[in-house]
């Protein structure tokens, strides 16, 4: 289920960012060459930055690549870095629950009733990735926490800082090579 989802989000990103470029350069043409700017690129384009940032930020959800303070985490036991990073999902499923898929739904109803100034669509439309995209964040903090209290992630207490910024350029690398092997 996680490589669907990361599959899709992947190509919704991809395209939302390539549909930006393509706008970006169409407003450039309009304003430069045919002296007659477009607004409704304008206006969309703002909506796509939206939604790729929304979409990204669920990949790294998926990635477990959240913010997180790894002094403060590694030099702990590992039954207490268990715990604490268990904590942290459910954190970012609490945001992603009230924050994303509540609150994504109540705006989006609310904005229903609004239509944007040069697009004349419902203002509604452009806020379904929120909940969406909550929902997403949801499926995914319950994959990590299944992941971590199935063991798939190890936990070693660090005796050093320069052993948690080691442990660190080494998930770099390992980032590197996966991502290198993919293409």
């Amino acid at each position: 289920m996680r490589k669907t989802l990361d599959n899709i989000l992947k190509v919704l990103t991809g395209a939302s960012l390539l549909i930006m470029f393509i706008l970006v350069v169409w407003q450039v043409f309009t304003r430069y060459v045919l002296n007659n700017p477009s607004t409704w690129s304008e206006e969309l384009v703002a909506y796509l930055f939206a939604w790729s940032t929304l979409f990204g930020a669920s990949l790294v959800v998926s990635e477990k690549g959240h913010m997180n303070i790894p002094v403060l985490v590694e030099k702990r036991e590992p039954k207490t870095q268990k715990v604490l990073k268990i904590f942290g999902e459910l954190m970012i499923l609490i945001f992603s629950l009230t924050v994303l898929t509540m609150g994504g739904i109540a705006i989006t109803k609310l904005a229903l009733s609004q239509t944007t100034s040069s697009l004349t669509i419902a203002v509604g439309y452009f806020y379904i990735p929120l909940p969406i995209t909550g929902i997403i964040n949801i499926c995914y903090t319950i994959m990590n926490i299944k992941d971590i209290l199935a063991g798939k992630e190890k936990f070693v207490k660090a005796k050093s800082t320069e052993e948690i910024a080691s442990n660190m350029a080494n998930e770099t690398e390992e980032v590197a090579k996966y991502e290198g092997g993919k293409k």
